[in-house]
């Protein structure tokens, strides 16, 4: 995808201009358009590709179709319409559904300035209001720069005035996780402002709701990214330890899932969140004192041919198993067996051989026995095929090369027989196709017993070959 932007109008006149003067029907002069500025290098995932009509008599231009149900919008608010106000709004909702570039386009012409008084007018009218949300999170979707001061206090003032409105609730937390997703100042501010004890509240409160508890999870979640270039430290961390501490985030998401046993989607959402808050030694024991290990195994199993899922409730496990006991307690629940099982029967799959080869090689580390029952269960050979499988995925390269140091840096009799099934070409041949690879593949090497051939890097000057 290219780097550079152009505007609506730029593209626009492109398109004219392939109509007048070379005289293409609208559908080829789009198309031309496109591979033009594409060719160029320019990304256009925010312009708005559609045909639009011909310009009238007078050459005044015709607008795209999402701006003219903008424009009726405005004038149904203007008005104080509020039937017709209605009815804009639930199509302007489901044009801004169909694409980014609709919703940035509504955007950069007044779209927020819009809907925002909308909501006034709205209020006592619960359906009405409900609408004003949709349409507020259809805009926000991948544009949280437009929520402003005022439409952070709306948002937190209707989690707390309609915590008992599970759709209510629903709509304002789709909000939430719009404008925080890369949006490091939307989410302290949101923070600040007390958002985490009304989405854990949420949780609880409608712990019926799969919706509600997805979506909240996946809110709670949001907080703790980093995910903000313009950034250059933000506050997950902290957003993590607040939502465990002061909320008892942990607590609530393990005793939301007994709801849901049957759930996958909203029980792998939970191990994702859970995963993100496992930030501090004792969070990954307290995951497991409170039965969060159990429901992630059993998930696991139950749900082997869902990869989604098993992407998830991996990156959990290998979260939790940064706590040494907890590598005892997930060896000593089947955990190996089941992941060996994950990466053999996804191996096509980069980022759960990524994930699988992770949470092994987390179990493996500074853990003798453990390393025994990974080998009897052939993570070793697993993670071996993984590499195979995905020679060039530097990520899976690399997991599958810290396992396999793990698995015999205290455990040298593992050496051979790893080396029968063909560890040492392939771990050389990630070594020499990714630069990141080589520290981890070289140690990989050397505790295998290899010979590791050192690299020289000639700097040009006389006494200066460097390792």
């Amino acid at each position: 995808m290219g780097s550079r932007q152009i505007a609506q109008e730029t593209f626009d006149d492109a398109v004219q201009e392939n109509i007048t003067e070379f005289e293409m029907d609208p559908e080829e002069a789009v198309r031309e358009a496109v591979q033009q500025f594409e060719a160029q290098g320019v990304d256009l995932s925010n312009i708005v590709k559609d045909v639009r009509q011909p310009a009238s008599e007078n050459g005044q231009k015709q607008k795209h179709e999402i701006l003219l149900t903008l424009d009726s919008l405005r004038r149904s608010v203007a008005d104080s319409d509020l039937t017709e106000m209605a009815e804009q709004l639930v199509l302007f909702t489901e044009q801004c559904k169909e694409q980014l570039a609709f919703r940035y386009l509504a955007g950069q012409h007044g779209a927020y300035s819009v809907v925002f008084p909308a909501f006034q007018m709205a209020s006592g009218d619960r359906n009405l209001m409900l609408k004003v949300f949709y349409a507020l999170s259809a805009i926000l979707d991948g544009q949280p720069d437009l929520l402003d001061s005022a439409g952070q206090d709306l948002l937190l003032q209707t989690l707390k005035e309609y915590a008992e409105d599970a759709e209510m609730t629903l709509a304002a937390i789709r909000c939430v996780r719009h404008a925080c997703l890369k949006h490091e100042q939307n989410r302290q501010d949101l923070v600040k402002g007390g958002v985490l004890p009304l989405l854990t509240g949420a949780i609880v409160q409608h712990g019926d709701s799969a919706d509600v508890v997805r979506t909240a999870a996946s809110a709670l979640r949001i907080m703790t990214f980093d995910d903000d270039i313009r950034v250059p430290f933000g506050h997950a961390h902290d957003h993590a330890k607040m939502i465990v501490l002061e909320n008892d985030g942990l607590r609530v998401l393990i005793e939301a899932a007994k709801a849901f046993t049957d759930n996958a989607s909203v029980l792998s959402e939970l191990c994702a969140t859970l995963s993100r808050l496992s930030v501090r030694n004792e969070f990954c024991q307290d995951i497991v004192d409170l039965g969060g290990l159990h429901f992630m195994v059993s998930l696991l199993a139950d749900c082997i041919d869902h990869p989604d899922v098993v992407k998830q409730v991996l990156s959990a496990i290998r979260a939790v198993a940064g706590n040494d006991d907890v590598k005892d307690a997930i060896v000593n629940a089947g955990g190996t067996d089941l992941i060996v099982l994950a990466i053999s029967h996804h191996l096509a799959n980069p980022q759960i051989c990524e994930q699988g080869c992770a949470a092994l090689c987390m179990l493996a580390l500074r853990k003798p026995e453990n390393c025994n029952v990974i080998m009897e269960g052939g993570g070793a050979l697993a993670a071996l095929q993984a590499m195979k499988a995905h020679p060039k995925e530097v990520a899976v390269q690399k997991q599958a090369c810290m396992l396999i140091r793990n698995l015999v840096s205290r455990s040298r009799d593992f050496s051979q027989p790893i080396l029968e099934m063909g560890a040492e070409n392939l771990i050389t041949e990630a070594r020499a196709t990714h630069k990141d690879c080589d520290d981890v593949a070289k140690a990989a090497l050397r505790d295998l017993g290899c010979k590791v051939e050192l690299r020289e890097l000639w700097t040009g000057q006389k006494g200066s070959l460097a390792q």
